[in-house]
């Protein structure tokens, strides 16, 4: 019951004005009783019907999100994840960094230009790859063998299990669930050991399916390429995207995690660059009609100040955030600053 307590504490963490959020917390012994229950008799279960489903544009591709409701789903993957969280982490290398607490894109972006920086001869060439359709395609019986790798409780495999088949079908698990997160990695995770410690690759960094690979050597690179497709379609039942590349550092730049990465210095990736410029146009215009300056504004001019303080883009700045920034101050002393102080 302590578990429970403790995964609808996380569970609700900014969700306080959800209606289902506030159900629980008006009665959570009933309701925390009814979910501890279900687990002990076995009589929970989620599938396909569960979820709501919604699309979501991400970088011009399309992807399937899926929701499930706050209780019971939401806190039980929240107890699951505080019991097994830790040990999975513990099965991860170093250089992965999507969905893990303390291991962002910030991190990621630290410690790629830390290498190429420090190791110039040994980072000349880079592949890139990511997995078709990796979330889609993750096969469950391979998933549930992995974890019968790591854990030997009966209990715990069977919820397990059931989260991995609650989409149905043979393979795919649902994008967006707490679960799913730690999933993804755990599930590339042997992976990464056999690029680390069977195949000796130095540099390697990975970001949810985006795998980066540095070397000195071209032929090197290409050779991997060919042992990776043959290891992920053989173990893992995965197949490398068709826009693999490999390619001189120097003369490229890396693309990473939202950036360009060269040896001295960093540039936001030219998509967001555009986004920041449009975004930032369409509030001088708007403002300079006599428009009013909106919540979503405010956070559109901080979310691109973030973006840009981690690279090099001080005339980014000050040709298209500064403008903009006299509006967001004055929204923060009128709007949130006078709210805090009222609470």
């Amino acid at each position: 019951m302590d578990n429970l307590k403790l995964a609808h504490k996380r569970a609700k963490k900014d969700k306080n004005f959800y209606k289902e959020v506030k159900e629980v917390d008006e009665n959570p012994d009933y309701y925390l009783k009814l979910i501890q229950d279900m687990l002990i008799d076995k009589t929970y279960f989620v599938s396909d019907d569960d979820y709501e489903m919604f699309t979501k544009n991400d970088k011009g591709k399309i992807r399937e999100i899926y929701k499930l409701d706050y209780a019971p789903h939401r806190i039980i993957q929240h107890a699951l994840m505080i019991q097994i969280e830790d040990i999975l982490r513990k099965t991860l290398i170093e250089n992965t960094f999507a969905s893990l607490k303390y291991r962002g894109i910030h991190r990621a972006l630290s410690r790629l230009n830390k290498d190429v920086r420090k190791y110039p001869e040994e980072t000349k060439y880079c592949l890139q790859i990511d997995v078709k359709k990796f979330y889609p395609t993750i096969n469950h019986e391979i998933n549930k063998q992995l974890y019968r790798k790591k854990f030997k409780d009966n209990d715990l495999l069977w919820l397990i299990d059931l989260l991995i088949d609650s989409l149905g079908d043979e393979e795919g698990i649902a994008i967006g669930s707490l679960f799913s997160q730690m999933n993804g990695n755990f599930y590339l995770s042997y992976f990464d050991h056999w690029i680390k410690e069977e195949k000796k690759v130095k540099f390697y960094y990975r970001y949810a399916d985006d795998c980066l690979f540095l070397s000195d050597n071209k032929e090197d690179l290409h050779e991997l390429l060919k042992e990776i497709k043959i290891y992920l379609c053989s173990n893992l039942k995965l197949r490398v995207k068709e826009n693999h590349a490999i390619y001189p550092v120097d003369i490229r730049g890396i693309d990473f995690v939202g950036y360009r990465h060269f040896r001295n210095y960093i540039l936001l990736r030219k998509s967001t660059s555009k986004k920041l410029i449009r975004k930032s146009r369409d509030i001088e215009k708007k403002m300079a009609n006599g428009g009013r300056f909106t919540y979503k504004d405010y956070c559109s001019v901080n979310s691109y100040n973030g973006w840009i303080k981690w690279c090099n883009g001080r005339h980014l700045h000050e040709q298209w955030i500064e403008p903009n920034e006299i509006y967001a101050d004055q929204y923060y002393d009128d709007n949130i600053s006078k709210d805090r102080r009222k609470k």
